[in-house]
């Protein structure tokens, strides 16, 4: 078996009620894939160095969240919210007829994954979370909520003259300066072209350069904090799934003693559950993709083996009907199903 090609993608449009949600579908297009979910103010681009990484008999399938790369912003009027994000996964379902989804997320993306999973346990069969869990409460909480409100009204006002002008533009590698900056130096300015790439847009006023098309009102939406015993109480309702955590050690993300009774529950009589913390900051996936991948790879050929009819066994199964031995061809098709691995 090898490994996914970023190159071999198809683009992807989710219809929505205020547009369509942009993803980009890797690999293995005739089996339900891994839902991967990107973190705040970035994109799907942020899996770029763990796609080539993950097992190709497996696809997955990598989306832009309303308002950030290429998916649709919400109407005028309305605002972001963490609460509204997670039913982005249960549309997603619909969309394309899963009974059962598998999650990835990094940062926001894993907060979308455990809330959901909270809500709706008998849908998930695993979930890989990056450098995130939960939304906790922070002190001053009220205050910090309340400036976030006036700030969306006045990017919202900005927006609703923005067609007069175009906003501050900006050259290629000061974008990747500001976008290192905007990440507390998590994104390098090296890696930030895997972000870059779906989140500018030219400008049409001044030659080389570029300006964010994302949404400004992201900036300021609304976390949704949960308080510690409600967390926990969320993770019993997870029970005994596979769940592999992921830390950056330099990520102030992922707060251990804040986390410690939630994560406790995750993993309480629970042989499915994983943690680890890795040598990096918050976007460990980015800057880390290969150490990140000695573990994913292994729970997810764990949790999603490769099957009989998957496209992946399509040629050993041609070889096997060129043999006149049926009774070689079953004592293939058995190793083959007890041990996947070996493929």
């Amino acid at each position: 078996m090898g490994t996914l090609s970023l190159s071999d993608f198809q683009d992807v449009k989710i219809p929505a009620p205020w547009g369509h949600i942009s993803g980009r579908w890797y690999g293995n297009r005739r089996e339900r894939p891994i839902l991967a979910i990107h973190g705040w103010l970035d994109n799907l681009g942020t899996f770029d160095r763990l796609i080539p990484l993950l097992p190709d008999y497996i696809g997955v399938l990598c989306i832009d969240l309303p308002g950030h790369g290429r998916s649709s912003h919400i109407q005028p009027g309305m605002f972001y919210s963490v609460l509204d994000y997670v039913y982005i996964i249960p549309l997603i379902m619909k969309e394309y007829g899963w009974r059962k989804v598998s999650l990835l997320g990094h940062s926001l993306g894993g907060v979308l994954s455990f809330m959901y999973t909270s809500l709706a346990p008998h849908t998930v069969d695993m979930v890989i979370s990056l450098d995130k869990l939960l939304p906790l409460s922070i002190p001053k909480e009220s205050e910090h909520m309340a400036q976030k409100m006036e700030k969306h009204l006045v990017e919202e006002n900005r927006q609703v003259g923005g067609h007069l002008h175009e906003p501050p533009s900006y050259s290629y590698t000061q974008l990747c300066k500001l976008l290192a900056k905007g990440s507390s130096g998590s994104v390098t300015p090296e890696l930030a072209k895997h972000l870059l790439h779906r989140q500018v847009t030219k400008s049409q006023l001044y030659p080389d350069r570029f300006f964010f098309s994302r949404d400004g009102r992201i900036k300021f939406y609304n976390i949704t904090p949960l308080s510690i015993g409600l967390g926990e109480e969320m993770a019993r309702r997870i029970q005994r799934k596979p769940y592999l955590i992921i830390k950056g050690s330099k990520s102030i993300h992922l707060p251990l003693d804040l986390c410690k009774g939630t994560m406790s529950i995750l993993g309480q009589n629970n042989p499915h559950y994983e943690f680890y913390e890795l040598e990096g900051t918050h976007h460990i996936h980015l800057h880390a993709a290969e150490e990140c991948a000695r573990y994913i790879v292994p729970f997810i050929r764990h949790h999603r083996p490769p099957v009989l009819t998957s496209w992946s066994l399509a040629g050993k199964e041609a070889e096997l009907s060129l043999t006149e031995k049926p009774k070689e061809q079953e004592k293939y098709l058995a190793m083959i199903r007890n041990n996947p691995s070996k493929l």
